[in-house]
């Protein structure tokens, strides 16, 4: 099945999900998430803000913020660019580029200052390969990461298939948290002693 195909069919199985169930299962994932050391440790992380059903984030937002750590949040400035803001409040976050809540202004990191990055995506495989959008914002972006920074993809347990095309410069995942189970792709943690939890 082609990229363009897949994206059409999950979308819609996403946008179908009843709202509390993507509550529910969102709150499931941000628990695991909240558990995994690399988060615990990491001062610089950046979020994506949730829309159209993804598995929500802002609570996530939330609670770091609470925790002392430097959250930062995508802000659009172009037909193919995003840069990491800093927010200190959700407050901050005022609908931008395709209606998605993003700071309207704000402290700016370099990407190579973020520890850990947590993603959306539209589908996943188990190798840690991401679909998205199509728009390229976060491929582009990803290049620009430390080599240790931790990319956390949050998805549904559906959004997981067995392989999906390959192109050469995608950014393969370190870790994917769904309501299931955690796959760890391309980092251990040492909370979780098996490979899949």
């Amino acid at each position: 099945m082609e990229k363009k195909e897949i994206r059409r069919k999950m979308i819609e199985m996403r946008d179908t999900q009843p709202k509390e169930i993507i509550k529910e299962k969102s709150r499931v994932i941000l628990e695991k998430l909240f558990e995994l050391n690399y988060y615990k440790k990491a001062k610089n992380i950046m979020f994506y803000v949730d829309t159209r059903n993804e598995v929500r984030t802002l609570d996530a937002i939330k609670k770091s913020i609470y925790l002392g750590k430097k959250v930062f949040v995508p802000k659009v400035i172009n037909k193919c660019d995003m840069l990491a803001v800093r927010i200190k409040s959700l407050n901050e976050l005022k609908k931008g580029h395709f209606g998605i809540l993003e700071p309207v202004s704000g402290e700016m990191i370099n990407p190579k200052e973020l520890e850990v990055v947590v993603i959306p995506g539209v589908a996943f495989d188990k190798s840690g390969c991401r679909l998205g959008y199509g728009g390229g914002y976060y491929d582009r972006f990803l290049q620009n990461l430390k080599a240790d920074a931790v990319k956390i993809a949050l998805a549904f347990e559906f959004q997981i298939l067995d392989e999906l095309p390959k192109e050469e410069y995608d950014i393969l995942m370190d870790i994917i948290i769904t309501e299931k189970r955690i796959y760890f792709i391309n980092k251990k943690d040492q909370y979780y002693l098996e490979e899949v939890y």
